[in-house]
């Protein structure tokens, strides 16, 4: 355990975007500091973030409830800030002894104020992500600890939009929780999702077309708007596939690419054809805010792409779904479930967007943390776009776009400039390896991966861990060199 006494000034802040006057949350220019830190554990010389929340109140799944969090870095506080905060996740709350978090930044009379944390740009949704272990059974989703960092990070170095990362220790009213890996919240925000927002007035042929954030997943307590006690949460998978009009809609085609001739379901979770329906949430604007004529221009565009998709003759020079997609942003999502072995990708956790007068766009990615080396259900010499052979039994299947899709010579073309392209640079084996020893070395320097496991003592070898990932990331871009050369 270690306490520190000391004096602070705005000119020994790091990672802060601003320091100003009229922004609470942030430490002052002439703010001086006195306070003791005592601390869960022992930090040594660490530099990693250490992020200390207390609250009077038991934290639930929703609502969130008023907390306060201070922000150390290097022995330092660097900010404090009153946060409402909450348990997040569903499968992974359920099986996982250590949780993760969403907060959402508050003023002091609770309401929402958009902060700047660390070098990302300001905004009032956040995520504290901890990776899934169960000590009960020994074993870990992610023994690295870095797959969503990895992955949003090489997302982003593609070129494209992913949630900005941090990793941090986390302590709750005393105890340690851990490494965990601090996020941006995916939303529509200028820095984030950037599309127009839509208004219940945007109606007309022009502002009608956007913008909208969709996504293929579970349903989950914050979709169904559930207010109900924390153990209720603990045993609800029925929720996760309750799908109902309000939230969602059911696409015509089944995963097969078949006119679905059946009556959509609406909250009978698991019934027995579930696994050929795809259906799509209402993310952006959210359920309770999206009109119906909006519901049904949305449910339309989607529709009318699928039949394009699937009447397209590809044999001729000539592409209807091309007028409904942006190729470019379905190339990079397809290479980066593949590179990382997603094997949520495409069936859940997957977003997509459409700004007005724009066309369809897959991304940002989300959720890694059973793919990579972890990623067993699919081999590493198969696509995850043919999950559906591998896992018959599974309630969530991936949609018929993406064989179709890779049915496409002009698909495959495309495909195969931009593997190369990135291949040279960005997805260059080396580029690859230096990424996770970058992060991996953070860690394990700082003395956070010791903390860490000493806390969640479940066996884990870190260095052959970090070995396993990269190996496989060797072995599977070159087996994807393969495939694609093929084309």
């Amino acid at each position: 355990m270690k306490k520190l006494l000391f004096g602070l000034s705005c000119s020994s802040l790091i990672f802060i975007a601003s320091c100003k006057t009229d922004d609470p949350e942030v430490l002052s220019e002439n703010e001086v500091v006195e306070e003791v830190a005592e601390f869960a554990v022992d930090l040594g010389n660490s530099a990693v973030p250490y992020v200390v929340i207390t609250t009077d109140v038991a934290i639930k799944n929703e609502p969130k409830v008023s907390a306060f969090m201070r922000i150390y870095q290097s022995d330092e506080l660097i900010q404090k800030q009153t946060i409402g905060i909450e348990y997040r996740g569903s499968t992974s709350f359920r099986l996982s002894d250590k949780k993760s978090f969403g907060i959402e930044t508050w003023d002091d009379s609770g309401n929402d104020v958009s902060v700047p944390f660390f070098d990302f740009p300001e905004e009032e949704d956040w995520i504290l992500n901890g990776h899934v272990v169960n000590l009960t059974d020994g074993w870990a989703f992610d023994p690295t600890l870095m797959y969503h960092q990895f992955g949003y990070e090489l997302f982003r170095k593609m070129g494209n939009y992913a949630a900005r990362t941090k990793f941090l220790e986390l302590e709750i009213n005393g105890e340690y929780q851990g490494v965990y890996v601090f996020m941006e919240k995916l939303k529509r925000d200028k820095e984030r999702i950037d599309i127009k927002k839509l208004e219940a007035a945007d109606v007309d042929t022009e502002a009608i077309t956007g913008g909208y954030i969709i996504k293929i997943d579970k349903t989950s307590g914050g979709d169904l708007n559930l207010k109900q006690p924390l153990d209720y949460f603990l045993n609800n998978w029925d929720d996760d596939a309750r799908y109902t009009e309000e939230i969602s809609w059911r696409s015509e085609y089944d995963i097969n690419g078949e006119l679905i001739t059946f009556e959509p379901e609406y909250n009978a979770p698991y019934h027995s054809n579930m696994y050929l329906e795809t259906y799509f949430l209402y993310e952006y604007p959210k359920s309770q805010d999206i009109t119906s004529a909006q519901k049904r221009y949305i449910q339309d565009y989607i529709h009318d792409f699928e039949t394009a998709l699937l009447n397209d003759d590809f044999s001729s020079g000539n592409r209807t779904y091309t007028d409904y997609i942006d190729l470019n942003s379905f190339v990079d999502f397809f290479l980066i479930n593949e590179v990382t072995r997603n094997v949520d990708g495409y069936r859940l956790s997957t977003y997509m967007s459409k700004d007005r007068g724009e066309k369809l766009k897959m991304g940002p990615i989300w959720d890694l943390n059973i793919g990579f080396s972890s990623g067993d259900r699919v081999p590493l010499d198969g696509w995850v776009m043919n999950y559906n052979q591998y896992v018959e039994s599974d309630a969530w299947l991936i949609p018929f776009w993406w064989p179709r899709l890779l049915e496409d010579p002009i698909f495959q073309d495309a495909l195969k400039s931009r593997w190369n392209d990135l291949r040279a640079n960005t997805l260059s084996t080396a580029s690859l390896h230096s990424m996770v020893d970058a992060s991996a070395g953070y860690l394990i320097e700082n003395g956070a991966i010791d903390r860490n496991y000493t806390k969640w003592n479940i066996g884990v070898d870190y260095n052959a861990r970090i070995s396993d990932m990269k190996s496989f990331l060797e072995q599977r871009t070159q087996w994807i060199d393969g495939e694609i050369a093929g084309f």
